[in-house]
């Protein structure tokens, strides 16, 4: 028997929803970001090799725990919906575990050092994809109508880049003053909060309880048969791989090439994010005009493209510059990629009659989080071609390595990237293609 439900049918406010992202992307900005920065060259207590093998190993972790979630969230029957329960009991999971990766306890071997880093680092990836996947799993259930997902998600991108000031561009600063330890605890207060009050403030649609309930085996086996899931997961893998190595190079980038600190990184960071929230709404304009496809793949090219410059940069001025352009396509790939992945997540609701959204996010998830192997190959070259090991032993080439980290490496991974979405193809860009060219075809009037 169902039980009964406290669900109530009416609509979801867009920035109800949107805020949320504010929520979940300040901690984890930080733990991507500054993860490597702090036990490699902060603490010198790990190698880029053992950084790279804690990468290597999460990513095998999240494989497994990821569509557990998803499974168990499109499984979830509650009075109080299907994904609320797990956000509301993850949010403070996820800032415990995030405080304790930035708190190190004093006295710990250099042996002990790894396993604890790695197993924080598993507990704050896991608790993020938890709550990720539930988030994920509300926006095409809460916005069905492309148009309305389009303004909500311009909406909770430009949250997500706010968020991206405070938790990768003035992190340098803040954690100078006040330490990585207080950081976390003050960004972790912030998430929960906000994560907390986006989930009270969504309302799930009561005839989602009524659906049934997915297998976990056959859910899995008809998403992984649809060659569309392949190809977008594949796509955001690459991307995230080449963004992730740009965020937690730029303090290389700053300390080797520019010979500065905390506040240049600030300014640099800074360049891409601002840029991005004000190109956000620049690019929903662009889709209209060009069809979502066609403005995402322009996105990834305008980054790769800005990359070029960013490996001759050699002054602050230069690499802010430079770093506005990548903003600009950042906004871009923020603005359509969600979408593009809401469209194929349409068609196997479509072609199968189930509503299993945690399940394909959670697979989806695993699938983009293979980024953590492109990371951790790129942080192992960089040890065996330039001899990086740590903070303490930067070998002979340093300014090489940051260079190749931040500009040649991510942008093979773009390049990759752009290759693979020219690969994706949807039903509705041909019902557009077809009438732009009957709109070409009518006379004026």
């Amino acid at each position: 028997m169902a039980k009964e439900s406290n669900l109530t049918v009416r609509p979801t406010r867009p920035i109800n929803y949107a805020v949320g992202m504010f929520g979940t992307s300040i901690p984890i900005n930080m733990f991507r970001t500054f993860a490597l920065v702090f036990y490699v060259s902060y603490l010198s207590a790990l190698t880029m090799e053992n950084f790279a093998l804690i990468l290597a190993i999460y990513t095998f972790v999240d494989a497994i725990d990821n569509p557990v979630f998803g499974f168990l969230s499109d499984r979830t029957r509650s009075r109080w919906g299907r994904r609320r329960p797990w956000l509301v009991i993850g949010a403070p999971l996820l800032a415990l575990s995030f405080i304790m990766f930035f708190n190190v306890p004093a006295g710990l071997g250099e042996g002990t050092v790894f396993w604890y880093a790695l197993m924080f680092y598993i507990l704050t990836g896991t608790f993020d994809a938890m709550i990720n996947t539930n988030y994920g799993a509300l926006f095409p259930e809460l916005f069905p109508d492309e148009k309305v997902r389009a303004k909500t998600n311009a909406i909770r991108q430009v949250f997500q880049l706010v968020a991206m000031i405070v938790g990768i561009a003035l992190t340098p600063m803040v954690a100078q003053a006040l330490g990585y330890s207080y950081t976390a605890m003050i960004y972790s207060a912030l998430a929960v909060a906000v994560i907390i009050y986006m989930a009270l403030k969504c309302h799930e649609t009561p005839e989602a309880q009524e659906m049934p309930k997915p297998m976990l085996l056959k859910s899995v086996i008809e998403i992984l048969k649809t060659p569309k899931f392949w190809l977008f997961g594949l796509t955001r893998a690459a991307f995230f791989g080449a963004f992730a190595l740009l965020q937690q190079s730029v303090a290389f980038f700053t300390r080797y090439v520019l010979d500065a600190g905390g506040v240049e990184t600030t300014i640099l960071l800074a360049s891409v994010i601002v840029v991005a929230i004000i190109a956000v709404p620049i690019w929903v304009k662009i889709i209209k005009k060009t069809g979502l496809m066609k403005a995402w793949r322009a996105a990834l090219i305008c980054i790769a493209i800005s990359l070029i410059p960013l490996y001759f940069a050699g002054t602050l001025l230069a690499s802010a510059l430079i770093l506005v352009v990548l903003g600009f396509g950042y906004g871009g790939v923020l603005a359509t990629l969600d979408v593009v992945g809401l469209r194929i997540l349409d068609e196997d609701k479509k072609r199968y009659g189930v509503q299993r959204e945690g399940t394909f996010n959670s697979l989806s998830g695993v699938l983009g989080n293979t980024s953590g192997l492109f990371v951790a190959l790129g942080l192992l070259l960089v040890s065996r071609i330039f001899g990086y090991e740590s903070g303490d032993v930067p070998g002979p080439y340093p300014m090489e390595a940051a260079r190749f980290l931040i500009s040649l490496y991510p942008f093979v991974l773009l390049v990759i990237s752009f290759a693979l979405s020219l690969t994706l193809r949807f039903k509705v860009d041909e019902k557009e293609q077809v009438k732009e060219e009957e709109n070409q075809e009518k006379p004026p009037v």
